[in-house]
């Protein structure tokens, strides 16, 4: 299919979301999928193998991939990678059976934006995939503490300073203000409420901050600010 992808961004306010599910588990698949029509998302594919999810990804263009990641032919890691890679502005939700740190790791570095674990309710995935389609990134709770620990680790290694070099691009004091709390790991709607301005200026904030630094998603945006110490209470 040639048509280009259309980021979610840009996709006009009263457009469903759209979504794909990628689980090889028929019936849970469409479960998924049948809850999630039924709360107003355009469920545009599924897909139950790896190389079957990349494909029909390709083709159907998803503003959010729900996404297992024990899947046969290719496993949902190397999926994420190369759909995220190559397209930037597609938005990954994780939805595992697996808690264990090492998988919600891997799939965070490899361009997913949330993970959720299989035992959360109904309204907490649809709630998830609202949350992951505006840019939040969402994690089952005790999962963004692991992950947020993770990018200080990273941030403690050598990195490189290109966005600090003389001509690199300024930020804004609002953006910097709301960049400092994504770095916190608030959501946009808690950004929204504690800087009394409205979740649709929070994220033109971060997607102008984004395009200032080059930066793909909220997750990398994340590392950026804590690697320069603005997730400290004194930044």
């Amino acid at each position: 299919m040639s048509e280009q992808h259309k980021e979610p961004t840009e996709r006009d306010a009263t457009d469903p979301v759209k979504v794909m599910v990628v689980d090889d588990h028929p019936m849970w698949r469409d479960a998924v999928a049948r809850d999630l029509g039924e709360s107003g998302f355009d469920v545009v594919a599924t897909a139950g193998d790896g190389e079957q999810a990349v494909r029909r990804a390709r083709a159907a263009a998803p503003d959010v991939l729900v996404l297992d990641l024990n899947l046969p032919l290719k496993p949902g890691v190397q999926v994420c990678k190369e759909l995220v890679g190559a397209n930037p502005a597609l938005r990954v939700l994780v939805l595992s059976a697996s808690g264990e740190h090492a998988d919600v790791l891997e799939a965070v570095k490899s361009g997913a934006t949330g993970y959720l674990l299989k035992s959360a309710s109904t309204d907490e995935l649809i709630d998830a995939v609202r949350r992951t389609a505006v840019g939040d990134a969402v994690f089952t709770p005790g999962l963004a503490g692991l992950v947020l620990g993770e990018y200080r680790r990273l941030a403690s290694e050598p990195a490189s300073a290109a966005a600090d070099e003389p001509g690199a691009p300024r930020l804004t004091d609002r953006e910097t203000e709301v960049l400092r709390l994504v770095a916190k790991g608030l959501s946009y709607k808690q950004i929204a409420e504690r800087l009394v301005i409205s979740h649709r200026t929070v994220q033109n904030h971060v997607q102008n901050t984004l395009g200032k630094l080059q930066l793909h998603n909220r997750v990398e945006l994340v590392r950026y600010a804590i690697e320069r110490g603005l997730d400290t209470d004194d930044a």
